[in-house]
């Protein structure tokens, strides 16, 4: 079988170094090349012809979406992987409307990322969990309807949102990658943002409110 071959999009070099030395050493992916800006990116591409781009998002001169829309029309049978810092709503969905097969940040686990390459390189899409949640969420309501509970920051919708699957906190913790002192601290802070008496009345308005279905 042959390997997936990655190119690396990234404008710090040193980040490309650990990510090259990361890939180097696992079974299945090669690196076919490396690039510091889109427009290296483009032109690597055509020469290269890797299975999956592994990109950056801010770089100098032409950023990751631009050059993640310019791949994807130019050579469909490439996928695009996003490797980001940023994990705004904005960001996250420029990607995937530029036609990003998956969006990962900076700083996953290496099992996360490699399952991510493999997962793409197969024509899956992948999201972090966080980052699913959340586009769930911006897709269920359409982007014309009125936000629930907007007195909720970002995390703590997403918090309520498991909830409403009837996660336990522990569960929580492990889904989004926070200890669960710090769940526990946004479920207290739900509690009373939503003047609910406990954690059943919050599940309750959640759902009612079309979230955890």
């Amino acid at each position: 079988m042959n390997p997936i071959r990655v190119l690396l999009v990234d404008d710090h070099a040193a980040f490309r170094a650990g990510l090259r030395a990361l890939l180097r050493s696992t079974e299945g992916v090669e690196v076919a090349d490396e690039a510091a800006s889109g427009e290296q990116a483009l032109a690597l591409v055509t020469r290269v012809q890797p299975d999956v781009v592994l990109m950056d998002l801010a770089m100098p001169g032409m950023g990751g979406v631009a050059a993640t829309e310019r791949i994807v029309r130019d050579h469909p049978h490439v996928r695009v992987l996003v490797l980001s810092m940023s994990d705004d709503d904005d960001s996250v969905l420029a990607a995937v409307r530029a036609g990003a097969r998956g969006y990962v940040l900076k700083g996953a686990r290496r099992a996360e990322l490699v399952r991510s390459i493999q997962a793409v390189a197969e024509g899956e899409a992948i999201f972090g969990a966080a980052l699913a949640v959340r586009l769930t969420d911006y897709f269920s309501r359409g982007s014309g309807e009125k936000e629930v509970f907007p007195e909720l920051t970002r995390r703590e919708r997403e918090i309520l949102e498991l909830l409403a699957s009837h996660l336990t906190n522990p569960q929580i913790a492990a889904r989004l990658g926070l200890s669960q002192k710090t769940v526990r601290n946004h479920v207290s802070s739900i509690l009373a943002k939503l003047r609910a008496a406990d954690r059943a009345e919050a599940i309750i308005r959640a759902r009612e409110s079309g979230l955890g279905g």
